[in-house]
């Protein structure tokens, strides 16, 4: 069985997770965790320090020689606020990959938020409803509304606690001018949050990573938590209804006004009172004070009664994800695909894309991928992204009819698309934009953040596109029918024409014989059938 790790390049911290799938879920091998403030000098200078920088590589190659103990076999490094953030990014980027081999890879905000609700709501047991996920880390906080584990909204705001604290909090203890200002800042942030996230009848708030889970111990620590949960099973004494019992979720929510106090009294502590608060501990007492008042201010902007902490984040994300792209028989695979493809037909509509008039298309160019399976001899995952392409492929004409493939390329790789990581939506790009008169060229703009041996299994995507065009000239005519069949040094594709015939598809079948030849080395003969 296949063992995946996942690295969260944080903010404020690295962590890794690795784990085993066994009979089609995860089972946790190993954790680590590393405070290395990666983003500490990012939000006043807009650089990533050296030291950030050598701390940050120190943990990466720490975290390498765990993963080379278990023998992972696939491994994801992703990096959120302070890398996008960063104008040399770029070159920590390429150091380490030179010192590691991986590919650090940068996600947005929104990517960030979809991928902690893959990896909680797939994980925590018993959670259906409206759910809103808080995840407040270094540089950025993630809120995302779920509705029976679907995504509804995602937002992505500028709070997180290592950004704040190196914004207004300066001094310690903080001064109130300093304080006065944050909660201005974190207001004004909110509330263009909430028109966005509509949190009416929310069953649950679940808050991720370091700051929730610093304040849920805190308050457990202080005894009020033992006192709130007999409250409430004396409230609750005698109550027929099983939906009103009082349940372990409920028992381990922090009350938003006990957030309000904490983060208060913390704020007029010195930073050796709060690194002794129980919870806290020495390094998250230096940011404690910023996202103790981002949670406080937070629950009562959308009139929220608490939060349950979850130590699920966005590294169990990260995991649900490879899992669900390699096993199709796991639980979550329905779910991610069923999500991936949605955000392709949003991504569509979004540039004037109908995907309905794109199903003739995506329906052939499947249908040549699994009939010419022995000759293409592409990976598993293109036939997802061969699809996306068809689907795909006229959005650029949102831009200009002229030169809309172009368009396309530069639209699908920037666009954000759930599923998808840079690399594979680069390569979805394209495909999609080599189906005009142009080839793909060893040195052109579309390939060039593709790694080399894949650029050969573009070129055959392309091929398989272009073919399932090329059956789809006739829009007005009923949908061909096709057969494949393969010779050693042929490929024959018989059509069965429809009312208004197929001299017109088999004319464009004809002028794609001598790209076809040059990729796969065999000729290609159209007829009827």
């Amino acid at each position: 069985m296949p063992t995946f790790a996942a690295i969260d390049v944080g903010s404020n911290s690295c962590r890794l997770k690795i784990a085993k799938v066994v009979a089609h879920q995860l089972k946790t091998l190993h954790e680590d965790r590393e405070v290395t403030r990666l983003g500490s000098s990012v939000f006043d200078t807009g650089l990533v320090s050296p030291e950030a920088m050598a701390a940050t590589l120190r943990a990466l190659k720490r975290f390498q020689r765990a993963v080379q103990a278990h023998a992972a076999d696939q491994i994801r490094v992703v990096a959120t606020s302070a890398m996008r953030d960063a104008r040399n990014g770029p070159a920590f980027q390429a150091w380490v990959k030179a010192e590691t081999g991986w590919n650090l890879e940068i996600i947005s905000g929104l990517e960030e938020g979809r991928l902690i609700h893959h990896g909680v709501m797939g994980s925590e047991a018993g959670v259906g409803g409206r759910v809103l996920l808080l995840d407040l880390g270094g540089g950025s906080c993630e809120i995302t509304l779920s509705e029976h584990k679907r995504i509804k909204e995602t937002v992505s705001l500028p709070l997180g606690a290592v950004r704040l604290t190196e914004e207004f909090l300066a001094a310690d203890p903080p001064p109130e001018e300093g304080l006065a200002q944050m909660r201005q800042f974190i207001a004004r942030e909110l509330r263009r949050a909430h028109r966005r996230i509509q949190p009416a009848n929310v069953s649950l708030v679940i808050a991720t990573s370091g700051t929730a889970a610093a304040l849920a111990e805190a308050w457990a620590a202080s005894g009020k938590a033992n006192k709130a949960v007999g409250k409430a099973a004396k409230n609750l004494r005698g109550v027929a209804s099983t939906r009103r019992v009082l349940s372990p979720t409920m028992a381990g929510v922090v009350p938003a006004g006990e957030v309000r106090k904490m983060a208060s009294r913390i704020a007029r502590m010195t930073l050796p009172e709060r690194e002794a608060v129980p919870g806290i501990g020495p390094r998250r007492a230096e940011i404690i004070v910023a996202g103790a008042q981002v949670y406080a201010e937070l629950l009562e902007t959308f009139a929220l009664p608490g939060f349950r902490y979850s130590p699920l984040g966005l590294r169990d994300g990260i995991l649900a994800q490879m899992l669900a792209a390699q096993d199709a028989r796991a639980a979550s695979h329905k779910e991610f695909e069923y999500e991936r493809w949605q955000s392709v037909l949003a991504t569509a509509r979004r540039y004037g894309v109908d995907p309905h008039h794109s199903e003739p298309i995506r329906a052939h160019a499947l249908q040549l991928f699994h009939d010419l399976k022995a000759l293409h001899q592409l990976p598993p995952e293109y036939e997802a992204w061969l699809a996306a392409a068809a689907v795909l492929r006229d959005t650029g004409k949102f831009i200009n009819h002229q030169g809309h493939h172009r368009h396309t390329q530069y639209i699908i790789s920037s666009s954000e698309i759930y599923g998808y990581t840079p690399v594979q939506r680069t390569v979805v790009s394209a495909i999609a934009r080599y189906l005009g008169k142009s080839r793909p060229q060893p040195g052109d703009r579309a390939l060039r953040n593709i790694p080399a041996d894949e650029h050969k299994h573009v070129h055959r995507a392309v091929v398989l596109l272009r073919l399932a065009l090329a059956l789809n000239q006739d829009r007005a005519s009923d949908v061909l029918r096709v057969a494949a069949k393969i010779y050693p040094k042929r490929v024959y594709l018989e059509l069965r024409p429809g009312r208004t015939g197929a001299e017109l598809e088999l004319w464009s079948l004809r002028k794609e014989s001598d790209y076809f030849r040059e990729v796969f080395g065999r000729e290609l003969f159209a007829t009827l059938a």
